[in-house]
């Protein structure tokens, strides 16, 4: 049987006092907000649960509503993206009153479509489900009434209302900055099966390839990549030809794509350029920085408590799917295609 996770587990993990850890968990003052992400992340992959509530007396009498945020484990593990949406989400539920609960879903849990114990006594009013967990899991999320919003996930067969970043429209913009650039020899990489926002980055690269006239080619188009550095830099040796830009499915990969270019002896930008998406640590880390597209976190987080909020006050609003643009941050890993130079 497997044992319950505490507070002072989570304390000896990172060798904080519990008192540190409990500062964060709650929401008081006292942690650096990097602290705070930190432990919430690790609270959060060592499986311990725990609401913050606006107190306990109001939450013994129901008086607060209590949301629940869940996610997959390799949601929490994106630290950046986990932690700015939690902190995110967490303002706006504490600005309107609501507790907060968080769980991450196992590999496991998410295949044996094992519900925590919150959503299987319906003991919250509202579920927040960022990311991909699996299809099968979330409509069984679904299938317990409890009013829910997707973040950054949709899927045909499931019915619920979805906040979402415009993946088509964004990449069109990112291929639409290589082309001004005089680049038409660009390249895709990313693992589209991972997600229906990876698809969705690829059609919109395609759609500008069509637009623009830009003669796109399907070596080039890497959709089944897999995000290690020893992974990219195999898979880029291994082309008969090299294009004169990449666009990347998330800044991970536009990380070890520059990476594995400067290894193989390719300049960037003069050789070769990047664009990549989210606009993560990683992005601002490699070097040169990485352009990318950037993604309103905050924006995301207000919307969706938004939504959720006017669903649990009107259960038979339409549903809707809210597209939210991002905004391309131009940095050192692009420049003039090689033969425009």
């Amino acid at each position: 049987m497997k044992t319950k996770v505490t507070m002072q587990d989570v304390a000896d993990k990172l060798n904080l006092s519990k008192n540190s850890v409990s500062q964060a968990l709650t929401g008081k003052p006292g942690v650096s907000e990097d602290t705070r992400r930190l432990i919430v992340q690790t609270a959060a992959e060592l499986g311990y649960t725990y609401a913050k509530r606006q107190s306990d007396s109001a939450a013994v009498s129901g008086s607060k509503r209590i949301i629940a945020l869940i996610a997959s484990d390799y949601a929490f593990s994106m630290k950046s993206f986990f932690g700015d949406i939690y902190l995110s989400v967490d303002k706006e539920l504490s600005r309107n009153g609501c507790g907060l609960l968080i769980q991450s879903i196992s590999p496991e849990q998410a295949s044996s479509l094992a519900l925590p114990e919150f959503l299987q006594d319906r003991t919250v009013d509202g579920v927040l489900i960022l990311s991909h967990i699996t299809t099968p899991y979330i409509q069984a999320v679904l299938d317990t009434g409890i009013p829910a919003v997707l973040i950054d996930h949709h899927h045909p067969a499931l019915q619920a209302d979805a906040i979402l970043t415009n993946n088509r429209f964004s990449a069109f913009e990112a291929v639409q900055h290589l082309a001004d650039l005089g680049h038409r020899d660009i390249g895709f990489i990313g693992n589209t099966r991972l997600s229906p926002s990876y698809y969705e980055r690829l059609e919109g690269v395609r759609l500008a390839g069509f637009e623009l006239g830009l003669p796109l080619r399907e070596e080039w188009l890497i959709t089944d990549a897999v995000e290690e550095n020893d992974a990219v830099r195999e898979r880029l040796m291994q082309l008969p030809s090299q294009p004169t830009a990449w666009f990347c499915v998330n800044d991970g990969f536009g990380f070890m794509v520059n990476s594995a270019l400067q290894q193989m002896g390719r300049r960037v930008p003069e050789d070769a350029s990047i664009v990549s998406f989210d606009n993560g640590y990683l992005s601002r880390l490699a070097t040169p920085p990485t352009t990318t597209m950037d993604v309103n976190l905050p924006l995301y987080a207000e919307c969706a408590v938004e939504r959720l909020l006017a669903r649990l006050c009107n259960p038979d609003l339409p549903l809707t799917e809210t597209l939210l643009p991002t905004s391309l941050l131009v940095r050192a890993s692009t420049g003039p295609a090689p033969a425009s130079r």
